[in-house]
C-alpha cells in the first residue's frame, strides 16, 4: 500500500521541519542571526490515466485523469535575512549594520567569511576582530593609549589618543553585500561563506547605494520571532502526527485485508 510510504515521507518532512524550527529557537539571543524556514516539494506521480487522454473513438478526452502523489520531500531550507532589532550595549567596539551588509572576516586559511555579528574586541596587537580572534577586514589596529574611539555611520575609525587634541583617522569599514544572500553558506560561529548561489561579494563603503550604515555601541538582534516560532512548531507537531495517523490507518486496512477468506 502506498500510503504506508507517502506517509513515511511526510513524517521525515516534519521532521526536517521540527529540526529547522528548533535551530531557530536556539539562536534566539544569537547576535546577527537569521532564522531559517523549512521548503517541501511534492514527489513524483503515478500516473493511472493520463489528463487529456483520449476517452473515445469520438474524439472525447479525459478532463483531470487519474495521478496519484507519492509524497514530499525537502526542497530547501531558506535563510530569511531580514533586519534584527538593534540592541544597544554602549560597548565603543560593537558595531550593528542597518540595512544590507556583511562584515568580512579573515579566516585562519585564509579565505574571506562574512558575518552580520558586529560584537568585535580587540587582540593583542590592538587589530580589530571577532570574538574567535579573526580579523576584520579592511584591517584596522587600534594604537596604545586611546582614549575614545569614535565609528561613524559610514564606517570611518577616528581616536582620540594621550598627548594629542585632534583626532587621529586610523582606517576606514567597508560592508561586502551579494545578489542572493539567501545562497550564502552558513558555516557556524556567525560566519557564512561565498557560494555559487550567492554570487560573488560587493564591496563598498557604508550608506553607499544598495549598503547599510553603521551604529557605533549597538549590536543586531536575532530576527527571530518567538511566538511564530512555537506556531509553526505546533503546526508542524499535528502534522507528524496525522502523517502517522495515516500509517496506523493503511496499516489496519492492509490487516483486515490479510484476514479475508476465500
Amino acid at each position: 500500500m502506498q500510503a504506508l510510504r507517502t506517509a513515511a515521507t511526510g513524517m521525515a518532512a516534519q521532521q526536517l521541519n521540527v529540526e529547522v524550527i528548533s535551530n531557530n529557537i536556539a539562536n534566539m539571543n544569537t547576535i546577527g542571526f537569521k532564522r531559517q524556514r523549512a521548503e517541501f516539494q511534492d514527489l513524483l506521480y503515478q500516473t493511472l490515466i493520463t489528463p487529456g487522454a483520449q476517452s473515445s473513438d469520438q474524439g472525447t478526452v479525459v478532463p483531470t485523469g487519474v495521478q496519484v502523489g507519492m509524497g514530499v520531500k525537502s526542497g530547501s531550507t531558506y535563510r530569511i535575512t531580514t533586519q534584527g532589532a538593534l540592541t544597544r550595549t554602549d560597548n565603543k567596539l560593537d558595531l550593528a549594520i542597518d540595512g544590507p551588509g556583511f562584515f568580512q572576516v579573515l579566516m585562519p586559511s585564509g579565505e574571506t567569511a562574512y558575518t552580520r555579528a558586529g560584537n568585535l574586541a580587540t587582540n593583542d596587537q590592538g587589530q580589530l576582530v571577532t570574538e574567535d580572534g579573526y580579523q576584520i577586514q579592511p584591517a584596522i589596529t587600534i594604537p596604545p593609549g586611546v582614549r575614545s574611539i569614535t565609528i561613524s555611520a559610514s564606517g570611518q575609525i577616528e581616536v582620540s589618543t594621550d598627548g594629542q587634541t585632534a583626532p587621529q583617522i586610523l582606517g576606514q569599514l567597508e560592508l561586502a553585500t551579494f545578489v542572493n544572500e539567501a545562497g550564502l553558506e552558513a558555516i557556524g560561529n556567525n560566519l557564512l561563506k561565498e557560494s555559487g548561489a550567492s554570487g560573488s561579494a560587493t564591496t563598498g563603503t557604508p550608506g553607499s547605494t544598495g549598503i547599510g550604515t553603521l551604529v557605533q555601541g549597538y549590536t543586531e538582534a536575532s530576527n527571530v520571532d518567538a511566538v511564530s516560532e512555537i506556531t509553526q512548531l505546533i503546526v508542524a507537531q499535528r502534522a507528524y502526527e496525522m502523517n502517522s495517523k495515516v500509517i496506523s490507518t493503511a496499516d489496519q486496512m492492509l490487516s483486515v485485508a490479510s484476514q479475508l477468506k476465500s
